[in-house]
């Protein structure tokens, strides 16, 4: 492998870790102690990354496919709703409440699939007008308030008891699932195709159709995931919770070596993009600066990566 190409496979682990020194010197001399680089402060990291990086397994899919998802912030403050509701109303168990989130989030993700799909419509205008529908529902479903049930089994799953617990574990698990689909199913061959040249893969028999609108239930369905490791995280069920979460994730596929023009993405690289920008946040927190910096500094990142990801594909075009 030549070095272009290496660097361009190790540039965003690189990054993370140019930007997980650069913290842990700053911090360092503006606290006069190394409380960034710790075995508690990367396990927070840890922890953090595991709900953008569960959503971006399947953002990463919709992007190597050509489309984008504006909904997912919604969907995983939704379903987060639905668990707990499911916990403390409807008194299911926790793994019976687990499934129907999940499987809410499944729901959403196929609605927005046959949306795009039936109506043709471009996914920036369906999942936009879904992130506003389903942050509505799940004020709706929760009263606009907060739902608190008992404990149940389900407040483990980013337990800090543990260095890794086992929500780490599941992300691991469900990316390595995915990079394999990814790589070597036909289904995978076929969000690749979709997102590299849509109508080529319609000449060539991909069924289009079909592939997005199963792309899109499974985002849904890492969104479902993803607000299950956010329940877990908050023990309650917050209707207002992961605002501005799908840009993290968006970002994240990007700054992993996604194309916002489809046809690229590497899973292994959106889970380094997931804790660039958990890093980026935590770091910003440590040196005390105020919320609206850290906004600005998370946004200017959004905007290089996009910025980058054009001038790649201007270079090789």
């Amino acid at each position: 492998m030549s070095a272009r190409p290496l660097l361009s496979k190790l540039g965003p682990l690189l990054g993370l870790i140019g930007v997980f020194l650069f913290f842990t010197i700053a911090v360092g001399i503006h606290t006069s102690r190394n409380s960034f680089a710790t075995a508690g402060n990367v396990q927070t990291i840890a922890l953090q990354s595991a709900i953008v990086g569960m959503a971006t397994l399947g953002m990463t899919l919709i992007i190597i496919s050509g489309g984008i998802d504006l909904s997912m912030g919604s969907t995983v403050a939704l379903t987060s709703v639905v668990v707990a509701a499911l916990l403390k109303f409807a008194g299911w168990g926790a793994f019976p409440a687990a499934l129907g989130a999940v499987v809410a989030g499944g729901l959403c993700g196929l609605v927005n699939g046959l949306l795009i799909t039936g109506l043709r419509v471009v996914p920036f205008i369906v999942t936009l007008g879904s992130y506003l529908i389903l942050r509505g529902a799940a004020k709706g479903i929760a009263d606009e308030r907060t739902i608190n049930p008992d404990p149940s089994a389900l407040d483990s799953l980013l337990d800090q008891s543990g260095f890794l617990p086992s929500g780490v574990w599941m992300l691991a698990l469900l990316a390595a699932t995915v990079s394999a689909i990814r790589h070597y199913t036909r289904f995978g061959r076929h969000v690749v195709a979709i997102g590299s040249n849509e109508q080529a893969a319609r000449l060539c028999g991909v069924p289009i159709g079909r592939t997005k609108i199963l792309v899109y239930m499974l985002g849904g369905i890492f969104g479902g995931l993803a607000g299950l490791l956010q329940y877990s995280r908050l023990t309650i069920g917050d209707p207002t919770s992961a605002p501005g979460l799908e840009l993290d994730v968006i970002a994240a596929v990007v700054i992993g070596g996604g194309s916002l023009a489809g046809g690229e993405g590497s899973v292994m690289g959106s889970l380094v993009g997931a804790f660039f920008m958990t890093t980026i946040r935590n770091g910003c927190s440590q040196m005390g600066w105020p919320t609206w910096v850290t906004e600005i500094v998370a946004g200017a990142i959004i905007v290089i990566a996009v910025a980058l990801d054009r001038l790649r594909h201007r270079k090789v075009s």
